[in-house]
């Protein structure tokens, strides 16, 4: 029988021909199979996690009636959201779970609890939930005791004998004989699709297009492979990749983003814990710390292209590319061509933040709104509260005479006479006043105590009697201070 290169090494859909069942694949069928049974699939991007469940269904389960929703897809959140609140009679599988917010998890979780508690009673609908790896933790956490009351099964990356296994059922239908299958293994690293996209590409480079009349040996190597496999993924992920890098507002010395997703296509897993990471990597601990609380959910919240691609939760810390394609596709950039793309400048002195923000106590609600404001805009800021966490069993002293001191582009500070007498303030500007010779300090003048350090004629802004501004006071910091310092920002 003729068959065609793309049914038999599918890299849409489930797999015909060349699906390989899970070592699992047994229990979780039973599980899916039985009616009162809630069941949670998890497993990191490629696993074949979403292939499992629909091949069970279409081949075990034709006519169970389970409607499927994915949280990915906008069409599907009014239904999902139905399914939270009103627990409808059913059969649904829930699919990209972990993208839900956590009250609607929380819901469905409550749902799940009581579905398994009332077991004989078929009014509750049957759930199937398939998440990235942790959502069965993170949903025991929201929801306790769940764990005992359903079915919990991760699926795991493909093993040499799984890929082995593929790829022959792949060769036996086109009738070819594809050499050192443990070579395609060592490329994707046991991740399904990537597999069938290699075997794929190996085809067509050889001009494999459909089951051959004689049987054929298929040669190819590892360099060529990568290159047609990248060059084919680069006008689909480009555009993304690049969105992502230059944050929400591009500035040219604004590349955290690109950092953190440089370090994040070296790891051998799409999924990572940013704060492990920055832990683990010295050289971009600062840009992947200045972003993780808030501005990287803001950035992938604000642009469409990047929440297609990339998921954040700003909670737990976790950070996924969730389409193996693109993890692959990453992996193997040009960095520095993606830098000169996106229009980053080369060269210059690197800062984990762009303005640290120096004052008193009494002023602590300006700095903050001066802060967030700054935040906003997809600048890093140091405002101590923020970063208190990741200076825990650190000495504050050698921490802020280094970020005051090196590592901040521009030392903003509220001067008063709180500033010139209180300890912390003065060491502080103890440490940043030799900066002033590089124009790195922007004063806010909030009264007319003279500052040692700060010589009077440095230009500066005068924010006097700020405390009279009232309820007026956050638009007031826009229009007199973070227009000004933006600008400042925007002219390095």
């Amino acid at each position: 029988m003729n068959h065609l290169v793309e049914e038999v090494f599918r890299t849409e859909g489930v797999p015909e021909f060349t699906f390989v069942k899970p070592p699992n694949f047994g229990e979780l069928l039973v599980d899916i199979r039985n009616p009162g049974k809630p069941v949670i699939v998890e497993g990191q991007s490629g696993t074949g996690k979403t292939t499992a469940v629909k091949k069970i269904l279409e081949d075990a389960l034709p006519g169970a009636g389970f409607e499927y929703l994915s949280a990915r897809k906008s069409k599907d959140m009014p239904r999902i959201i139905e399914i939270a609140n009103n627990a409808p009679k059913g059969r649904f599988v829930l699919d990209d779970f972990h993208r839900l917010e956590s009250a609607l998890q929380a819901k469905i979780g409550d749902i799940i609890k009581i579905s398994a508690e009332e077991y004989d009673d078929d009014t509750h609908p049957k759930i199937i939930i398939i998440g990235i790896n942790r959502v069965g933790s993170e949903l025991i956490q929201l929801v306790h005791d769940i764990a005992k009351r359903c079915g919990i099964h991760r699926i795991e990356p493909a093993s040499i004998e799984s890929t082995t296994e593929l790829i022959k059922k792949g060769e036996a239908k086109l009738s070819i004989s594809i050499q050192n299958h443990e070579g395609i293994f060592r490329e994707t690293r046991g991740d399904y699709w990537l597999t069938q996209q290699a075997c794929q590409s190996i085809c067509l480079s050889n001009n494999v297009i459909q089951t051959q009349q004689a049987s054929r040996r298929v040669e190819w190597k590892p360099d060529e492979l990568r290159t047609r496999i990248v060059q084919k993924l680069e006008h689909a992920y480009q555009a993304a990749v690049k969105e992502f890098c230059r944050g929400k507002r591009f500035r040219a010395t604004n590349d955290p983003y690109l950092k953190l997703l440089k370090c994040v296509g070296e790891q051998n897993s799409s999924i990572v814990d940013i704060t492990e990471l920055a832990n683990a990597n010295e050289e971009v601990r600062g840009s992947i710390n200045n972003i993780k609380e808030k501005r990287l959910s803001n950035l992938i919240e604000s642009k469409p292209l990047c929440d297609q691609y990339f998921y954040y939760n700003p909670e737990t810390k976790i950070f996924a590319i969730e389409d193996p394609a693109l993890f692959y596709y990453i992996k193997h950039l040009k960095w520095d061509d993606i830098r000169g793309e996106c229009g980053f400048r080369a060269g210059q002195k690197e800062y984990d933040f762009d303005f640290a923000i120096s004052f008193a106590g009494e002023n602590r609600v300006l700095a903050e709104i001066i802060a967030t404001q700054l935040q906003s805009l997809d600048c890093a800021v140091f405002y101590d509260e923020w970063f208190e966490a990741n200076f825990l069993g650190k000495a504050w002293q050698k921490s802020f005479a280094s970020i005051f001191g090196e590592k901040s582009r521009f030392v903003v500070c509220l001067l008063d006479k709180y500033h010139a007498e209180k300890i912390w303030p003065s060491f502080e500007r103890e440490c940043f006043s030799p900066r002033v010779a590089e124009a790195a300090i922007i004063p806010i003048y909030l009264d007319n105590t003279p500052i040692v350090g700060i010589p009077n004629d440095i230009v500066g802004i005068s924010f006097k009697k700020y405390q009279d501004f009232g309820d007026d006071l956050p638009n007031k910091v826009t229009d007199e201070i973070i227009f000004k310092l933006f600008e400042r920002l925007e002219g390095v």
